[in-house]
């Protein structure tokens, strides 16, 4: 299974962080409370700018839970069409080549589903295998070409696409001051990224390179339910982002992590690439403190996480771009992509670089 291309597509709308802050202070001027706190908030996320879908002083409007997902609808649509098709023209394919695509955000909803419609604008086949997948949050990206990766493995001839839009700006609450809430509106952006992955039989006919796929793995934790995720109500998203993820990440992602390799003959040593979800500067410090990993070794994460912000499940896509654009640390080197999510759960890849 290979990973043919990576690619990215981000709102126009460009902000520093200063820009946002100040508009935030103008949403709660009249909550000294969170405004005082603003600050120190933003500064300690290592944010510097985000791309938005709207131009910032739109956020200043309220509007309801419909609203806000009718933008929702309107713009992953446009952002889901750009970063597929960037990811096809990188490998000089067509929409009809695609046999199934994986559809991943969990910041809005939609039915008929993104994918249904994004087959309608982009003219995919009438007999695309779609899979709409919702709920999974930050971990999805991962969790998205591990699927995609299933799906050719049961199908070696055929191509898989996988799209992520997260427009997590859409989801914002200006009633909640909580300090949850002052996180999230200090750290979360927008934007979309695509991943082609193809069957081996395919891409020897195609004469396609990419990472090879070596495995996959997924890890539930019981009874951590409460640690992340969404309160839906009449008002739309309520974040849920409980103090103790990164302590989570601490502890319970490198056991996985290390029995995964071992089930591979290898250890953490012999992974020269790590890809990982920057979830926020706790948590990808966490992660690091677990993996016994440098700053050095997740530059592509805190890269990702300084220009653009957490992007739920697009971030690790745009980790993982990063590495490609970096080029090969040699052929036969290997690399693992992980990431973290609501459940509490954590999703693994293993790959290696060849020609």
């Amino acid at each position: 299974m290979r990973i043919a291309s990576v690619a990215r597509a981000l709102p126009e709308h460009r902000y520093d962080q200063s820009d946002i802050r100040r508009a935030l202070e103008v949403i709660w001027a009249d909550r000294p409370s969170a405004t005082s706190r603003l600050g120190t908030l933003l500064e300690n996320t290592r944010v510097e700018t985000r791309h938005l879908v709207m131009p910032l002083e739109r956020y200043l409007e309220p509007r309801t839970f419909g609203q806000f997902n009718d933008l929702w609808i309107e713009h992953a649509q446009a952002l889901g069409q750009r970063a597929l098709q960037s990811a096809l023209d990188q490998v000089d394919l067509q929409p009809t080549d695609i046999d199934a695509v994986f559809a991943v955000s969990v910041t809005g909803i939609a039915s008929p589903s993104l994918e249904a419609r994004l087959a309608n604008r982009m003219g995919l086949r009438s007999d695309i295998k779609r899979t709409p997948i919702f709920g999974l949050g930050c971990v999805a990206g991962a969790a998205g070409i591990a699927r995609a990766t299933d799906y050719v493995k049961a199908y070696p001839d055929q191509i898989a696409a996988l799209v992520s839009v997260e427009l997590c700006s859409l989801t914002f609450q200006r009633d909640d001051t909580s300090v949850a809430n002052l996180i999230s509106s200090g750290l979360f952006g927008d934007g979309a990224a695509a991943v082609l992955v193809v069957g081996e039989e395919r891409a020897k006919k195609l004469g396609l390179k990419g990472l090879q796929v070596i495995d996959t793995r997924s890890v539930l934790y019981k009874d951590t339910e409460d640690v992340m995720g969404w309160t839906i109500s009449e008002r739309g998203f309520d974040i849920v982002l409980s103090p103790s993820v990164p302590a989570i990440a601490r502890e319970m992602l490198a056991p996985g992590v290390d029995t995964f390799l071992s089930d591979h003959d290898m250890r953490r040593d012999d992974v020269s690439t790590w890809v990982c979800h920057p979830g926020g500067p706790k948590v990808l410090s966490a992660m690091q403190e677990g993996l016994g990993l440098s700053d050095h070794d997740v530059r592509f994460a805190w890269k990702v996480l300084a220009e653009t912000g957490n992007l739920s499940s697009t971030s690790v896509l745009l980790a993982l771009d990063e590495v490609l654009r970096a080029g090969s640390p040699g052929v036969g080197s290997r690399g693992m992509l992980l990431a973290m999510g609501p459940a509490f759960c954590s999703e693994y890849v293993l790959f290696e670089w060849r020609e």
